[in-house]
């Protein structure tokens, strides 16, 4: 078998046997295959497509390039989740207490921030000494004792992918959705959960920018998960306007916090309960979607949730003390309202200005070595379909450098459209996909 055989079935359009999926991937991993060569197929999935079957194939191809977790002495059904990536997503840190108050282990590992789109593990990072390099037997012993995981991934997890990913990211095969699925799922199989809720961003603001490419998208993973034995569940939530009011790191945690403690804003709390109810519904700790949310509401208003999340917090070495006095966490030394210089009806919240403006001000990351500033990023104050007075603050920025303020002041005015004509509210959820 030779990879450039391989290469030119693709580049036909044919469809690639298991055989040479295998062979290509226990490549790339080997280094036996060079990198043009492992390019030249990523441009030939990009442009022909892969069926079902390949794309299943490749996804457990790369989870079995490395270590494979298997969760089934923990419980016989453990639940993760996955985002596609948005700004102000910090879904996870609600979401999984509440999941694992129920009695859902939830076995969670994420990634950090790049681009415009946040990291769960930067945001958790501003907790001091919380810990987000849990070995492999770490992870499944305070998975088994304490139903919640929330760690960095493992090197060893599908190294393939982060392989192939490096390629794709230089070479204009990132948009391939084929190449997307099987590099989201390969990571979620090889963690090991049984069921998995996918939440798949639409929007200016998310990497999936209209509705049919992201159906196209989750169809590809639940597909996946099917013919992997995996459940698999798909929503597709909006992306065109920041989620919940805070952008930043440590600011979302204590939007989280606040979240925990019934409070928090409507859509974000509402996103949250949506989300862990899917999974508690997948889960089969509720016979229904309508149980489910009645669980999930249960814990968060009794303070079950909140008493996971601070467990959690704890058995990582984090400094608890932050999660019950937030006002702890790090602040920036500059807090600039900006005020609507007319009055009228939100009709836009550019979702992905807002999240490139955060990144400006230190919230984020442009390349991967860049440090990240927990204190800084931004508030928004006004969502699509409210009504505001000229001179009411639409954001507000907060910085640690002055000479950012400025260019930030003048991105998000550009982000807010304001019309004299009333605008429904954007809809959290577009569709569910299983």
């Amino acid at each position: 078998m030779r990879a450039v055989d391989i290469i030119i079935k693709k580049r036909d359009g044919m469809e690639l046997t298991k055989e040479e999926i295998n062979f290509f991937i226990k490549g790339l991993s080997s280094g036996d295959i060079p990198d043009y060569q492992v390019s030249s197929w990523a441009m030939a999935v990009l442009l022909n497509g892969m069926t079902e079957q390949e794309t299943t194939d490749l996804t457990l191809a790369m989870a079995a390039s490395g270590e494979t977790l298997d969760l089934s002495a923990i419980a016989p059904i453990v639940v993760d989740k996955h985002s596609t990536g948005g700004v102000g997503d910090k879904t996870t840190l609600v979401v999984a207490p509440i999941v694992a108050a129920c009695g859902l282990p939830v076995g969670k590992m994420s990634g950090r921030g790049l681009g415009f789109s946040g990291g769960t593990l930067d945001k958790m990072e501003s907790i001091p000494g919380y810990r987000v390099d849990l070995s492999q037997d770490e992870f499944m012993a305070q998975l088994k004792k304490l139903n919640i995981v929330l760690t960095g991934q493992s090197a060893d997890l599908a190294p393939a992918d982060g392989k192939l990913y490096g390629l794709r990211d230089v070479t204009g095969t990132v948009p391939s959705l084929p190449l997307i699925a099987s590099s989201v799922m390969s990571k979620k199989i090889a963690a090991g959960a049984h069921a998995i809720v996918l939440d798949v961003k639409v929007g200016n603001g998310a990497f999936m920018t209209n509705l049919d490419d992201a159906e196209q998208l989750a169809n590809m993973m639940v597909a996946i998960g099917k013919l992997s034995g995996r459940n698999v569940r798909a929503i597709l939530s909006d992306m065109n306007q920041p989620l919940g009011e805070a952008v930043g790191n440590a600011i979302e945690l204590k939007e989280a916090i606040d979240t925990l403690n019934s409070h928090g804003p409507d859509d974000f709390r509402e996103h949250c309960l949506v989300i862990a109810s899917h999974m508690l519904e997948l889960g089969e700790k509720a016979k229904s979607f309508d149980e489910a949310r009645i669980l999930a509401e249960k814990t968060v208003t009794n303070g079950e949730a909140l008493e996971k999340f601070r467990t959690l917090v704890n058995a990582q070495s984090g400094d608890v003390s932050y999660v019950d006095s937030p006002e702890k966490l790090p602040k920036a030394k500059i807090a600039l309202e900006i005020c609507a210089d007319t009055s009228g009806y939100i009709n836009k919240v550019h979702a992905r200005t807002v999240g490139e403006t955060a990144v400006d001000l230190g919230a984020g990351r442009a390349k991967k070595t860049d440090q990240i500033d927990p204190s800084v990023g931004i508030l928004v104050h006004k969502k699509v379909g409210d009504l505001v007075e000229k001179g009411e603050a639409l954001f507000t920025v907060l910085a640690n450098d002055k000479d950012r303020v400025g260019p930030a002041q003048k991105r998000l005015l550009s982000s807010v459209k304001i019309s004299n004509n009333a605008q429904e509210p954007t809809p959290l959820f577009y569709g569910v996909i299983s």
